[in-house]
């Protein structure tokens, strides 16, 4: 029987990426998922085990919790999965998922993510913030890494990208081209309240150094700005140092939430706050889709998301003092009523589900319409 493969780089939480296999398993329920190692306890009850197949990495002690260290033999562990049994191969990645090799005839789409971050542009950040033994190996075997990665994407007959920021860097890294889809937010389920405003700012983040949660504590500090601050992460002890030098303002860390608990922040705040450079970013078209306005770093995904002075507005420069010049604007378009809570929410339906479903079935119809035709030629 030929089949349906989606390939995703690995399966061990549930965040954005993971959403958009989510929504690929829905257009296609009958698809097996192929991927590096997979965490069936946190991950089981939206991927069940018996739609999964792993590498043989899977077999390594602790293995989902080490892969990020096992990047030398990601290339080998996706080129193992043979795909001489399916009709059609959907690629998530962000790392080494879309290195696989499919055979001549089967179309193999990629949903670029980003191309490896560690890799490419980010390869210096990463560097200087890890330790020696790390930074001798990143030096000794990155070189065979981006060759491979370089190498790997000649393979892809279409690329998908999350954002037009993200097809630029396609082409930079790969020399290739890229339709641009949105990944899915779920608008339906995030609404406006219909209530005023309550008197705080909200942050909705892994508490990761790249995350830049620390400009906005400091920013909303020194403004005496009320801040609710919604996630966790290694940088969480140091964060809470830091706010816990304003005595005068309120900022409270909450931890992980539930999704209902989120939604009702959202509906809430006065703005959400994002610091972070991302390619997409799903939570300010969230915040969006509740009504709220977003006060975000200008760059990244997020300038493709956010209208300015209608559904937000951004900072230059990550820095403190950036932040609060964004945020004394924001309070001057609130007070000239420029943020309208209705007009938020429709803007946010243009990411919805139902959308991104369409365009990937219609890349994909137009990629093997594409392949017939070509097959046809040489025939």
């Amino acid at each position: 029987m030929r089949r349906i493969a989606i390939v995703h780089d690995w399966l061990v939480e549930y965040g954005d990426k993971e959403r958009v296999v989510e929504e690929l398993l829905k257009i296609y329920p009958e698809a097996d998922i192929f991927t590096l190692v997979y965490d069936e306890k946190k991950v089981g009850k939206i991927f069940p085990k018996d739609h999964v197949k792993v590498s043989y990495l899977q077999k390594l002690p602790f293995a989902t919790k080490i892969y990020k260290k096992l990047l030398l033999f990601m290339p080998k562990a996706f080129e193992s999965f043979d795909f001489s049994n399916y009709k059609l191969v959907i690629c998530s990645s962000s790392s080494c998922a879309k290195g696989v090799i499919t055979p001549p005839l089967v179309p193999h789409i990629a949903y670029i993510h980003t191309p490896m971050r560690y890799a490419w542009d980010k390869y210096f950040d990463y560097r200087n913030n890890s330790s020696r033994i790390t930074k001798f190996f990143m030096g000794k075997w990155m070189g065979k890494i981006r060759q491979w990665d370089f190498i790997s994407s000649q393979r892809v007959d279409t690329f998908i990208a999350t954002s037009n920021y993200i097809s630029r860097r396609i082409k930079k890294y790969w020399h290739r081209e890229s339709d641009v889809i949105y990944p899915p937010v779920n608008a339906k389920d995030l609404q406006p309240n219909g209530k005023a405003a309550e008197d705080f700012f909200l942050i909705i983040s892994d508490l990761l150094s790249y995350k830049k949660v620390d400009l906005a504590i400091q920013a909303c500090g020194n403004l005496k700005k009320n801040l609710v601050v919604i996630g966790s992460g290694s940088q969480k002890r140091k964060l809470k140092k830091l706010a816990s030098k304003y005595k005068d303002v309120k900022i409270t860390f909450t931890g992980r939430l539930r999704d209902d608990e989120v939604r009702d922040y959202l509906q809430r705040c006065r703005a959400l706050i994002f610091c972070a450079e991302e390619d997409f970013g799903i939570i300010p078209v969230e915040a969006q889709a509740c009504g709220r306005p977003v006060i975000a770093f200008g760059k990244g995904g997020v300038l493709e998301t956010v209208v300015n002075g209608k559904t937000g507005t951004f900072f230059a420069h990550a820095t403190p003092d950036s932040v609060e010049r964004a945020i004394h604007r924001f309070e001057e378009l609130e007070a000239h009523g420029s943020f309208d809570s209705t007009f938020i929410a429709n803007h946010a339906k243009e990411f919805s589900r139902e959308r991104f479903a369409r365009e990937i079935k219609e890349a994909i119809d137009n990629t093997i319409i594409k392949l017939d035709e070509e097959t046809s030629k040489k025939q």
